[in-house]
């Protein structure tokens, strides 16, 4: 009797560790995404038998991706990458032990939301006319804020006249700049017009709503912006600091912050 008492309790045992693993916890790492963020979903998992694999499955638009978590010490993390502001995304963990059982998580949702854009944040940052060629010249955009902006439907005026707007896809990052490359047309996304480095100019940039943002003057206008000859200069005009401070002559730095230091130019307007 006594043997068969510790037989039973040998098979009790065994049964302990036959099922599926628990999911204890499932986390993301960003409470209210946006469409700037990629989401870390963690999943902490619980039970006797080793992990044989773990996944996330997302579901975007009635389209399922399963991409593998990876970790140690039973707690595993995937990514679903960052969405379309509006997109409402679906999403569950599925995990597998040694013995083959499953368990899956309960399907959890969120919905991509953007703040509004605070574009005041944008301003003109430099501007390179003296490339030998037209499509080395440049305009740059400075974002002064905290959170990346999307450039869609912002838009450039040289002398009184539209000549650049974003697009989809176009994100100045925060506290970094986006250069426009090519005058006249020359690259698939500068701008129309032409940009020289010895006569007069006025750029103006825009917000989607038509708000002036900031302006770049060099000279007057006279009977028209560009009729006035002006002294040559070799390098670029740049805020010094970046965003905030006057117009400097300094080394052009296309897609970078600026130079540190600079020379006066009296022609451009403060």
């Amino acid at each position: 009797m006594l043997a068969a008492v510790f037989m039973f309790a040998a098979c009790v045992e065994d049964e302990v560790y036959q099922g599926p693993s628990t999911i204890v916890s499932v986390t993301t790492s960003v409470a209210a995404p946006t469409s700037f963020d990629d989401v870390v979903v963690t999943v902490v998992i619980d039970g006797l038998l080793p992990t044989e694999s773990v996944e996330l499955t997302y579901t975007v638009n009635g389209h399922a991706t399963t991409v593998p978590m990876v970790g140690a010490n039973n707690v595993y993390a995937g990514t679903i990458p960052a969405q379309e502001d509006g997109t409402t995304v679906s999403y569950f963990v599925k995990v597998r032990n040694s013995a083959g059982y499953v368990a899956e998580s309960p399907v959890k949702e969120y919905t991509v939301g953007d703040l509004p854009a605070d574009y005041t944040k944008l301003k003109l940052n430099e501007l390179y006319g003296a490339a030998a060629s037209d499509d080395g010249k440049f305009i740059e955009i400075y974002n002064s804020g905290d959170v990346p902006i999307k450039l869609k439907d912002v838009m450039l005026y040289k002398d009184g006249s539209l000549t650049w707007t974003g697009i989809a896809g176009e994100v100045i990052p925060a506290h970094g700049v986006w250069a426009v490359v090519g005058a006249k047309g020359t690259t698939e996304r500068g701008f129309s017009s032409g940009f020289s480095n010895k006569k007069s100019v006025l750029v103006e940039l825009y917000d989607p709503n038509n708000n002036k943002l900031d302006t770049f003057q060099r000279g007057e206008e006279g009977t028209g912006w560009g009729d006035q000859s002006l002294a040559k200069v070799s390098g670029s005009w740049s805020r010094v600091p970046d965003g905030s401070g006057q117009w400097k002559i300094t080394d052009p730095t296309c897609g970078e912050l600026n130079a540190t230091s600079g020379e006066d130019d009296p022609t451009v307007v403060q």
